[in-house]
């Protein structure tokens, strides 16, 4: 199996008004578990920062998001009721009974979704006394493995689409590239990606 060397790819920087550069990653859908399900994060120099292993599960109702050494950051459970299922998220791998969640994906049904097509979660982080800071929407088409993560002030705080070669060839639909707000909580923007995966049955 060949391994992914983000260092080698192209990664076009990205400045703000701050004049702060965004964060960039490789998001590869690959387990490091060999046959296994999961993903493996790549920082801009080509190190490991965070995996997903579910062995040999796909679609899995209860995912860890891990560091390379194998310490819990996140732990996202999947919800059903009746037809309609959401996401929670927990912090650590600490979830006990009736412990309220970290934060809440919901996927928006396609009536509802005011553009119309595309793929669209309203995500809610509990306890956060500012509205607007604390409503993000994913926004995209899982087909083409495109979604913006954007604030409920209009702040666009990561953008995942796929990789290019330094040469300009567009890499596998495997091989993601993420660009995240400097000032965003890692975990917390990993584990959307993650559960973007995993709604659209990608990991």
């Amino acid at each position: 199996m060949a391994k992914v060397h983000p260092h080698l790819l192209s990664s076009p920087s990205s400045s703000r008004s701050s004049g702060e550069t965004t964060e960039k990653f490789t998001v590869w859908m690959k387990s490091l578990v060999l046959n296994g399900n999961g993903c493996t994060i790549y920082d801009s120099t080509g190190n490991i920062v965070y995996r997903i292993d579910n062995y040999d599960t796909k679609c899995s109702s209860q995912v860890l998001l891990m560091d390379l050494k194998g310490k819990v950051l996140s732990t996202l459970i999947r919800k059903k009721l009746r037809v309609k299922e959401h996401w929670n998220g927990y912090k650590n791998d600490r979830v006990l009974k009736n412990e309220r969640p970290w934060f809440k994906v919901n996927k928006i049904s396609k009536v509802f979704n005011k553009k119309g097509k595309g793929f669209s979660c309203q995500v809610t982080i509990e306890g956060d006394e500012s509205r607007a800071l604390s409503c993000f929407t994913i926004q995209g088409c899982a087909q083409k493995s495109e979604f913006e993560i954007i604030r409920g002030d209009g702040l666009v705080v990561a953008q995942v689409k796929r990789k290019k070669s330094t040469s300009g060839i567009m890499l596998g639909n495997d091989v993601l590239s993420l660009e995240m707000e400097p000032k965003m909580e890692q975990s917390f923007i990993i584990s959307l990606v993650v559960v973007h995966g995993l709604i659209s049955h990608k990991l």
